[in-house]
This record gives structure tokens, sequence and C-alpha cells, in this order.
């Protein structure tokens, strides 16, 4: 080794400090980051200043507290959302004392200068019934009383407030009359009362945030104490520092940000919630994460060893983001790994990904290509290891790529296909990034909801692919319409997957105030949504919420997928809107005096069935059938 790297291995690196703090911050076992008191006693021993994440949300209560205006202030969100550190923020701007707030105690009291009092509670969750049940008779008085000297701030959960009301209503014999108000501020986002400032931190939209907790983060003036450290110079490379150049888009033009963001998106899309905890345990994870290090993540100790060992390749950081570094069980105990390994990058490929890492550097029809995409990347892509494993893979004698080739090689290529998805080129020729997950169509959801946000027509390739997919559905047959939609049952409100009796036939597109299907942007979700009308009325509307998993559902069958091979939740819930579907053209037809009866004079049926031509494009044909015979 280097006198260099082994003269710094015996002395402290010059961020230890730092990035023993960052480290704190991790998916460790013990979980200590999880507490935002703990969080600030490492600060106090590191001797190292905090992460600063810019919060909108922070400036909005200062402003409102500030104001005079009557009324309590609640801080709700979940877990890990940083009520705790809202609350202790808010505390110090309005003047609170740091010694006063880490005093024992959950309720603080703080005297303003316009001589109003601040009764601030750190959790709810932590006061006893007669605590809890005087911080809110203070915020029942403040919000629907007369109270003006005394507002209280309040940090809890949804469900906790909203159960605690619940019990107190109880004992007093009422509906608790703030229960009500904030449930539909929680659910709607809708304002509780204009005397009752509700801050919900839940509401943050994630992929803005990751960009703030990535950017504080590798952006911390700490890491300044790196500059001319041996173990990053000289031809070394130090895995933290490589890391946390690659999040800051040196490499890439912050691609891999930009990536993870959308992944972020679509998990949030998906209904997973990512606290800013979560997130933070993200961003300390792809620059500190390391196999070999203990329980995971690097300290500075730990480099001059991983160089030694020529193990630097093991701290990735496009593996770390989806938790490679951690035990199994570790890593799914955190929401945020949960929601990543939900994509399946490294499992999920494409023959044009696989044969570029598998035959790349042989065939001479993929030599330009990986030696662009994988081996400019000397650190994480075509390292010595890789190279090796390759070949022994390729070239070895059976029994030992069997005995042990096979099995190194497949999982350097699960790494591998992890670093695709972050460095494709946005239009490389016969590559695609989201090919390489299990959301293969989520560039198209994601643009999707751009086009309808700006109030602009979607694709005519994904709303033919929408239409398509959604005829398969609704009448299990390999329909390649893309200009209507077919309202099919088998004869009754029955969840069968063939139906060829056309009940309705409407255009899949839909002018103003008409019949046939729009696609639109539901406020309140963020997602888009699928409107099919039935009549000119608008109680003959159905509408279908497309989170990220129905829309890739959808495309998939259209395709050519199975409707059961991909999701049977997906498949369950169309099955629902299809029984919907007929339901409301079943009650428009109710509702139409002059609709034609369905059995003629002469006793004959008339039932439309669809039938499909040569070119695959359904249509509907009547046949009379005799009824009584």
């Amino acid at each position: 080794m280097n006198d260099s790297v082994a003269g710094q291995s015996s002395a402290s690196p010059p961020s230890a400090a730092w990035v023993r703090f960052l480290r704190s911050y991790g998916p460790t076992s013990h979980n200590l980051s999880l507490f935002d008191e703990y969080v600030s006693a490492a600060l106090t021993r590191a001797k190292v200043s905090p992460i600063q994440l810019a919060s909108p949300q922070l400036e909005k209560m200062v402003e409102r507290a500030k104001s005079g205006a009557p009324g309590s202030i609640l801080i709700a969100g979940t877990a890990g959302d940083g009520k705790t550190y809202h609350c202790r923020d808010l505390w110090a701007r309005l003047g609170g004392e740091s010694d006063a707030w880490a005093a024992p105690g959950t309720v603080k009291k703080l005297l303003l200068e316009d001589g109003r009092i601040a009764v601030f509670v750190k959790d709810l969750s932590e006061l006893g019934d007669d605590e809890g049940d005087e911080a809110l008779g203070l915020l029942e008085r403040s919000t629907l009383g007369d109270e003006t000297k005394e507002f209280l701030v309040l940090a809890t959960n949804h469900g906790q407030i909203l159960e605690r009301l619940r019990t107190l209503g109880a004992r007093q014999e009422r509906a608790h009359p703030l229960r009500k108000l904030l449930q539909d501020s929680f659910l709607q986002a809708g304002h509780a009362h204009e005397r009752l400032a509700v801050f919900d931190l839940s509401k943050t939209a994630h992929r803005h945030t990751l960009e703030e907790t990535l950017n504080a983060v590798a952006n911390h003036p700490e890491w300044t104490n790196c500059a001319g450290c041996s173990l990053d110079s000289n031809g070394h490379v130090c895995p933290i520092a490589e890391n946390r150049r690659r999040i800051l888009g040196e490499t890439d033009s912050y691609l891999l940000s930009r990536r993870l963001g959308d992944l972020v998106e679509i998990a949030k899309l998906n209904g997973a919630h990512l606290p800013v905890r979560d997130l933070l345990a993200l961003a300390a994870n792809m620059i500190l994460g390391h196999e070999s290090a203990r329980e995971g993540l690097m300290s500075c100790s730990d480099v001059a060893r991983i160089q030694r060992d020529g193990e630097i390749e093991l701290g990735s950081v496009y593996g770390n983001v989806f938790g490679a570094n951690l035990p199994r069980r570790r890593a799914l105990s955190r929401p945020v790994f949960r929601a990543m390994a939900s994509f399946g990058v490294g499992d999920e490929t494409s023959n044009a990904a696989d044969g570029l890492l598998v035959y790349g550097a042989d065939d001479s029809r993929l030599t330009e290509s990986f030696g662009r995409m994988v081996g400019s990347d000397p650190v994480y892509g075509a390292t010595d290891a890789f190279l090796a494993s390759q070949r022994q893979y390729l070239e070895g004698d059976e029994g030992a790529r069997l005995e042990n080739g096979a099995a190194d090689f497949l999982q350097r290529l699960q790494s591998q296909r992890r670093r695709l998805f972050f460095t494709l080129p946005e239009n490389e020729p016969g590559f695609h990034y989201w090919d390489l997950t299990a959301f293969r169509f989520a560039g198209d959801y994601l643009e999707t909801i751009r086009t309808l946000s700006d109030r602009k027509p979607i694709a005519e390739p994904v709303r033919a692919r929408i239409t398509r997919g959604l005829n398969r559905v609704l009448s299990g047959l390999l329909l390649e319409n893309t200009d209507k939609i077919f309202i099919a049952s088998s004869g009754g409100f029955t969840n069968s997957k063939i139906s060829v009796l056309c009940d309705s036939e409407i255009p899949a597109r839909r002018a103003p105030g008409g019949i046939g299907m729009a696609l639109r942007m539901d406020e309140q979700s963020r997602r888009p949504r699928i409107d099919i009308s039935i009549t000119h009325s608008a109680r003959g509307q159905v509408s279908l919420a497309l989170s990220p998993v129905r829309f890739e559902f959808l495309c998939r069958v259209a395709e050519g997928a199975l409707p059961g091979s991909f999701s049977n939740e997906s498949l369950e819930d169309l099955m629902a809107f299809k029984a919907r579907l007929l339901r409301h053209a079943e009650i428009s037809r109710m509702a139409s005096p002059d609709e034609e009866e369905p059995i003629s004079d002469d006793g004959t049926l008339s039932l439309n069935f669809i039938e499909i031509g040569h070119d695959g494009h359904g249509f509907s044909k009547p046949i009379a059938v005799r009824v009584g015979a």
C-alpha cells in the first residue's frame, strides 16, 4: 500500500468526525437517527454544523405565529416527517432557548414579545390523558372559543389526534367539533378552520424533498475538509468521495439524481410515503454504503482497507440506492428501501442490456457501445474484477463456470444493470432505461402527468395503448381497436373474464359534453384519471384513477400480456370499473322512455356480439335470438 495512505490510515482523516456524524443518519440496526433528540446530541459530540434542509412550511409557521392572529398551530404528519424538527425550530425562531427545549418535559411554554403565550407540545403521543385533555382543551378554546392570550403549537400524527379527539368527545358525551374538521383537512387537503393553521408535512412533494436532501448532504460545508486527503489522491479512489461526486452530478450532469427523483415520484404516486427521515437515510446510505463495512456503512477508517483489498466497487452508489449493502431484512424494514425494491432494478432486464453486459467486450457490433457505456467507468463499470468474472463466465471450462463462475458473474451482472439504469443516455438507440425496471411504461406515465398538468393533449401512442388495454380487459378478447371502447358483458353483472356481448360502444375520444373517453388530471391526487361518459348526462360518467401500477397493467395488456399474469389486484380494480360502467349503462337505458324494447313483437331478442376481423379489430354484430322457443 502507498506510504501516504498508510500514514493517513494511522491518523484521523480530516472529515472523520463529519462522516461519523453522517453515518448516524444511515439505516443502522439501532435506528437512533429516528429521534430528533439523538441527532442533536450527536451534533454536539461531533462538533460539526447540522444538515440544514430548506423548509417553506417552517417559514409559514413563523409568519403565522408572529402575525398575532388568534388560533393555534397544528404540525401533523407521519413518523419521520420532521414534526419535532419543525416544532424545535419554530421554538428557536420565536426566541426560545435551546437549553429550555432540551430540558425534560414534553410541554413547553414561551412568552412572546406581544404578551401572548405559546404552549408547545413536542409530541401528543407522549402526553397522558390529563395532560392531553388539557392541551386539546386549549386547542378547542383557541380555535372555536374566545381564547386569545394563549395558543397551542402541537406536533402529532394524523391518527393520534383523531383518536384522542374521538375518545375525549366520548367522555364528554358529544361529537368533538374539531375531529370532523381535522379529518377533512387531512383527507382533502383543505382548510380546517380560519383560526387553526394545519401544516401537514406528509403532503410535501417527494421529488422536491429528495433534491433538497441530496443537495444538503452532498454540499455540506464539512466536505471541504476532504480536499487534499491522501485517501482520494495520487491514484487512489475514496469510495465515499466518489459516491458524493456522482450525487453532485460531476460525472453525469445530474442523471443519477434525476432518475432517482423519477423513482421516488413513481413510488409516491403508487401510495408510498417517504418521510424526510427516510430520504436522509437514503442519502447517507448512497454515500457511505459498502457491503464489507460495519453495519454496511463506511467510516473514513474503513477506506484504506477497502482500497487495499480491491473492494471499492462493493460501495457502488448505484447499488446503495436499493440497499444492496444491507442485510435484506434491515433494508426492507425501511419504507424507502421497500419502495426502491418494488422497481426490481437489477432483477429486471432486457435482451439489449444483457447482451451489452455479457458479450459487449468481445462482440465487434457492441464494442463501441460497451466502451462508451460500461468501459468508460473503471470504478463501478468495467472494473478488473468484472472483466475477469466475465471472461471466466464466457471462456472458462464448464465445471469451473458451473461451480462458482456463474454465481459470481450473475451477481456482478445484477450490479451492472443497476448502474445502467442510472447511466444509460436518454435517447440511446436500442436501449431504454425503464426496460430495466418492473415499470417499463413509467416514463410515459410521468410524461402524461406533465402533459395533462399543462392542459395539453397526451401523446397519441399513449392514448392508443390505454384504449387497447381497456378493450382487452373489458372484453377478454385480443382486440386491436384504438378508436372506440367496447363495454361488454357475459349476459349479467358478473366478473367473467371473457365477455362477448357488447352492451355499449363508445368513442375513444370525447368531445366537450359528449359521450366517450377522456383523460384528465385529478387535481387532488395529482394522478391521471380515465373518465368515461356513457350518456350526455354528468351522472353517466364513470372514473378510474390511474396509479402507476394500473397504468403499467393496461399498457402491458395492450402489448400482449395476459391480464392475470401481471397484477391480480389491478385486474380486480378494472373488473370493478367494468361493473360500474355496465351499471351506469343499465340506469341510462331505464331512464330513457324512448329506448326501443329489446324484445320485438315476433318474440325475438336482438343481441350485439363482438366479432373480431382478420386485422384484430372488433366490431359489434347484431344477432336475433328467439325467446321462449
